[in-house]
């Protein structure tokens, strides 16, 4: 009963995820349409490539015992082809000014996880100390990629309007934390739960500011 209403959990946390990862799509065909991306912030999809690619790490059998958490292997999988795209869209229709700031974090985002890959595969050397390592890392990843829009909370709040921070991305953020702290705790794997600790006030709070301003600035 218990494995069963893990994998129940797991199967729903994995929805709510790709529905987090995916809420961009309606961003980025606004950017697509206007050729431009306004004042939409990259720093939340990049935050999210970094979660997705210490998530699939710390699921494959390198790190993790055998597939023991296939599920956060399949949606941080796609999350990882996901975030791409939106960045490479970003990059496109981006100024100058906006790619050069975009390009230098996301190489830095690409040199801390294939360090973190490195460090986890050569110096440890059983499961255990490798999820510690990839998770507490990981953790950290999560817990920014949680807070990441609220970059734009400031402007939010100074502009009372929300045009520039989509309302789906909140709401499967605030549904995504609640599903994988219950797969977390089900699977007694604090390393996974802990991020949802964080990611669902944030999420609440995120949520909180769209109802307050939304009449005064509708997402397209």
């Amino acid at each position: 009963m218990g494995d069963r209403l893990r994998l129940a959990v797991g199967v729903m946390g994995n929805a709510s995820s790709l529905l987090l990862y995916a809420a961009p799509i309606l961003t980025f065909s606004r950017v697509i349409r206007k050729r431009s991306t306004e004042e939409f912030s990259c720093i939340p999809y990049i935050v999210a490539l970094l979660n997705c690619l210490f998530y699939t790490w710390y699921g494959l059998p390198v790190v993790s015992y055998m597939w023991e958490n296939f599920p956060v292997v399949t949606i941080n999988g796609l999350g990882i082809i996901l975030e791409l795209s939106f960045i490479f869209i970003y990059l496109w229709f981006a100024p100058t000014r906006g790619k050069i700031k975009a390009g230098v974090i996301v190489a830095t985002v690409i040199l801390v996880f294939s360090i973190t890959a490195i460090i986890s595969a050569f110096v440890f050397h059983d499961h255990h100390h490798r999820k510690v390592f990839v998770g507490t890392v990981g953790l950290v990843a999560s817990v920014a990629m949680y807070a990441a829009p609220l970059v734009i909370v400031k402007q939010v709040i100074v502009t009372k309007s929300v045009e520039f921070m989509p309302f789906y991305l909140s709401f499967f953020s605030f549904l995504a934390s609640i599903l994988w702290l219950a797969y977390g705790l089900l699977s007694h794997d604090l390393l996974l739960a802990s991020p949802n600790l964080v990611g669902l006030p944030l999420g609440i709070l995120q949520l909180g500011l769209y109802f307050k301003y939304r009449k005064t600035g509708i997402m397209e």
